[in-house]
C-alpha cells in the first residue's frame, strides 16, 4: 500500500493548476459553466447563512457561486497551488485551506475551527471523487462533518458511459448511427490521464506536469461506500451535454446521441 506522501503526489492537481484555472475561468462554453454549475445550484440551493463545505474545491469556482448566493462557504483541496489561486480569485468571507479530502477534520490550522464535526448543512464533491483513491474514507469524513440530516452532493463523470480508456464514441456506417462503446465497467481501475495535452510546454518551452490519476468504479461501489458512511441516497440525476455539432452528415445523429447518453451523474445523499 502506498504511503500518504505518495498518494498525495499522485492525485494532486497541482501540476495542472494553471491549465485548470484557465479552463474554468476563460471558457464560457465549458461543461462546468453550462451544465454543472446551473444544475448544482439548483440542487444545493445555497441559502444565506447556510454552511457549505466544498471538498476538493480546486480554484474555488463553485465555492464562489455558493458564496454569491449568501452561503457561508469553506473550501479545501489537496493542491496548495489550486488553493492559492482560490484565495486570490475569491472575495472575503470564503475560508480556504489545504487538506486531503479524507482527512479534513484533522487539519491543524487557523481554519481548523471551521471544520469541526457536525458543522455543515451541505458538503459538495464536484468532479473530484473520481480522482481520489480512498473514496470510502472521503464519504466517512463527509458524514462526520455534516450535521444530522445534512446533505452530501457528489458530481462525477458518468461511470457507466465514461470509463477512462474503456469507452468511446463509435460510428456504425451501415446503420448511420453513433453509439457509445463500453469495453469495461464492473472492474475498478486506476488510470493515468493526460489532462491538458496543449499545456505540456510552458512559456519558456519547459515541460509542465499535465497528468493526474483517475479511478473508475461501477455504480454499486458509490452506493456501497455511501451506505457504509451512514449516508442515504435521496436523489440521482444524469446530465447530458449542452453542445451541438456543426453542420455535416453526422450532425443530427451526433446531437441525438448527446441527448441519450449522459456525461455526468449527480448523487445527493443525506446523513442519517
Amino acid at each position: 500500500m502506498k504511503n500518504n506522501k505518495q498518494i498525495t503526489s499522485e492525485t494532486s492537481w497541482g501540476g495542472v493548476a494553471d491549465w485548470y484555472d484557465d479552463l474554468l475561468e476563460k471558457s464560457p462554453d465549458s461543461y462546468q459553466a453550462k451544465v454543472i454549475l446551473p444544475n448544482l445550484l439548483r440542487i444545493v440551493d445555497p441559502k444565506p447563512g447556510e454552511k457549505i463545505l466544498d471538498i476538493a474545491c480546486g480554484q474555488g469556482y463553485f465555492s464562489r457561486a455558493f458564496h454569491k448566493n449568501g452561503a457561508q462557504v469553506t473550501g479545501c483541496d489537496i493542491s496548495a497551488e489550486l488553493i492559492d489561486i482560490a484565495k486570490k480569485n475569491s472575495p472575503e468571507g470564503i475560508v480556504y485551506f489545504v487538506a486531503p479530502a479524507d482527512k479534513i477534520s484533522g487539519v491543524t490550522s487557523a481554519a481548523a475551527v471551521a471544520v469541526a464535526a457536525n458543522t455543515f448543512d451541505v458538503a459538495t464533491i464536484v468532479l473530484a471523487i473520481q480522482n481520489i483513491e480512498d473514496m470510502r474514507g472521503v464519504f466517512l469524513e463527509s458524514s462526520k462533518l455534516l450535521k444530522s440530516g445534512g446533505r452530501l452532493v457528489v458530481v462525477v463523470n458518468h461511470p457507466a458511459f465514461r470509463v477512462p480508456q474503456g469507452s468511446s464514441w463509435e460510428w456504425d456506417a451501415k446503420l448511420q448511427k453513433q453509439f457509445r462503446r463500453i469495453d469495461s465497467y464492473m472492474t475498478d481501475s486506476k488510470i493515468k490521464i493526460d489532462m491538458a495535452p496543449g499545456a505540456k510546454k510552458g512559456a519558456e518551452g519547459k515541460t509542465q506536469g499535465a497528468t493526474t490519476i483517475s479511478f473508475h468504479r461501477p455504480l454499486q461501489s458509490y452506493f456501497k461506500a455511501l451506505n457504509s458512511a451512514g449516508l442515504a441516497v435521496t436523489r440521482l440525476e444524469e446530465w447530458i451535454s449542452h453542445k451541438q455539432s456543426q453542420q455535416g452528415p453526422r450532425a443530427q445523429e451526433e446531437d441525438r446521441t448527446r441527448k441519450e447518453i449522459p456525461l455526468f451523474m449527480c448523487i445527493e445523499a443525506r446523513k442519517i
